[in-house]
């Protein structure tokens, strides 16, 4: 080995990450809004860059009709741009609080109790908090909690799940008084549903603790959960993926995108100039604007292609439904296709296609692999749609134990899987387990 010092030529081949390639990188991983927001910051840093945000629809599907089209056409979304009036839980509880003859004192009380309220109606603080804040007695407190206990909705003011029940359950004109002590004395044991446990605590049957279960389904968990009205939001597909009865065609829905376009104008009137910092500038951004221009038709080819081999590979889903999507990889797209697995990483990235089954993400079409007896695999989401079928169909009073699944799942479909992965695909559909499922009725 050479130790000494000296200088050498070596010639050495490696990618470097220009500007501009991280730039073509991060706009094929842009979902649609965040696309739309970074054309609107490069349209306010280049001048050369013209937007038109024209051609984006309008939400008024009545809008849509005069212009000729109605992309995603409903008839009824109109009714939702019309303004309601809504009133707040706030404003709700002092109009039944401003009926009442409240002293000074109270009233600072009540207005500090109504401000720590959740938007799910319960109370974010503790009584010794409030006390504190108040510099005032336990009782009084107590006694300003209890005033707004009494209020609507049932359940308001509550400081924990339990509380919020039992404040509902005692509104009612002739309560269950079973239910009343489980929720009062053993709510853990009924809540975590060790019913034969707590049937002999209270010399019940399970099938009377089912009836109180029930009856608790009734109630509301969230009392304010009605004065907080969520906008709905809508997804606007990326791609649209159409059957013209023999074939099914891709189409890049790119509509809701503003047109960019030249600003010949601008740079005619600069580059009159002789000044060399104006020239520089324009040239500047010139490049900036043809390479922008070639990266988004770069980023709409391999959205489409990338999508073209979804529509390949999953032929079966498209035309039969969800229940026969097959398992499929990236790399296994990447490698068909000719470019690399993290390219198609994210193209799919936050990406939906408008598909004859509703709305998907493209991303949902990937799936590992489980091994079956027959020549054919299939895909998780395969595994996880026959669970919840088999499931919702199963004896409710002996519901289907993980291992039975398991045996069903490879006796009727020759699906090899382990109780393990059963379990861990139930715990993903929120499902819980048959001890929990089981009814006593």
């Amino acid at each position: 080995m050479n130790l000494n010092a000296g200088l050498w030529q070596q010639q050495t081949l490696k990618l470097t990450m220009t500007q501009e390639l991280s730039q073509a990188i991060a706009l094929l991983q842009y979902s649609t809004q965040e696309l739309i927001s970074f054309l609107e910051e490069k349209a306010i840093e280049n001048p050369l860059l013209k937007i038109e945000t024209s051609n984006v629809q309008a939400a008024d599907s009545r809008k849509n009709r005069s212009k000729g089209k109605n992309i995603g056409k409903d008839n009824h979304n109109w009714i939702e741009q019309i303004g309601s009036e809504h009133i707040n839980l706030e404003d709700y509880l002092y109009s039944q609080i401003n009926t009442k003859n409240l002293s000074k004192e109270e009233r600072a009380m009540i207005d500090e109790i109504i401000f720590r309220i959740d938007e799910n109606g319960y109370l974010c603080s503790s009584v010794e908090e409030l006390q504190l804040t108040l510099n005032t007695s336990k009782e009084n407190v107590e006694k300003g909690l209890s005033l707004i206990q009494e209020l609507e909705p049932a359940g308001i003011g509550a400081r924990n799940l339990q509380e919020c029940l039992i404040l509902q359950l005692k509104r009612m004109e002739s309560p269950d008084e079973l239910a009343e002590r489980i929720l009062t004395e053993h709510f853990t044991l009924f809540a975590e549903k060790k019913w034969k446990e707590l049937g002999k605590l209270l010399e019940v049957t399970p099938a009377e603790i089912q009836h109180v279960f029930d009856f608790i389904q009734t109630l509301n968990p969230r009392p304010a959960a009605a004065f907080h009205k969520d906008q709905p939001v809508y997804i606007t597909p990326d791609v649209m993926i159409e059957w013209n009865g023999e074939a099914f065609g891709i189409r890049i829905f790119d509509e809701v995108l503003p047109k960019i376009s030249f600003n010949e104008e601008y740079y005619q009137q600069f580059s009159a100039y002789t000044d060399s910092q104006v020239s520089r500038f324009l040239l500047e951004k010139q490049q900036d604007y043809f390479w922008l221009t070639k990266a988004l038709q770069q980023r709409k080819e391999t959205l489409k292609n990338v999508t073209l081999k979804i529509v390949e590979k999953q032929h079966d889903f498209f035309i039969k439904g969800p229940a026969f999507l097959k398992p499929m990889t990236m790399r296994e797209i990447s490698e068909e296709i000719g470019i690399h697995e993290s390219t198609v990483s994210r193209a799919v990235r936050e990406k939906y296609a408008q598909t004859p089954f509703g709305l998907y993400e493209l991303k949902s079409f990937f799936s590992s692999t489980i091994q079956t007896t027959t020549s054919e695999n299939a895909s998780s989401k395969q595994v996880k749609e026959l669970i919840s079928q088999l499931i919702s169909e199963e004896d409710k009073q002996k519901p289907l134990s993980d291992q039975e699944i398991v045996n069903i799942l490879e006796k009727n479909q020759g699906i090899v899987v382990s109780r393990r992965t059963i379990a861990k695909y139930r715990d993903q559909l929120g499902i819980q387990s048959s001890s929990k499922r089981k009814r006593y009725e």
